[in-house]
């Protein structure tokens, strides 16, 4: 989705999102997951190596935390956004 002329409170509600391909969800699910599977072990291997962007572990990225990211980045007009835990921004 291109933030270019939204207006702030579009960016608010739907910035750094798409549509889901496979149910065409408007809505950006909540993913309650602590870890996800790899295609393949060389799969993981070059996400760990960040030979390749996704997801290894909920606390590192996961696809709510990233629409968020890009979300507050587009409000703020900045290029990139970090959310982490509580715990974790200490």
């Amino acid at each position: 989705m291109s933030t270019q002329n939204l207006k702030f409170e579009t960016l608010q509600l739907h910035a750094g999102q798409e549509v889901d391909p496979t149910t065409g969800s408007r809505a950006v699910p909540i993913y309650q997951t602590t870890s996800f599977v790899f295609n393949s072990s060389e799969h993981g291997a070059n996400l760990f190596a960040l030979k390749e962007l996704g997801n290894i572990y909920t606390r590192i990225m996961n696809p709510t935390t990233d629409v968020f990211e890009k979300r507050v980045a587009a409000l703020e007009g900045g290029v990139a956004a970090l959310a982490v835990a509580s715990g974790q921004a200490a």
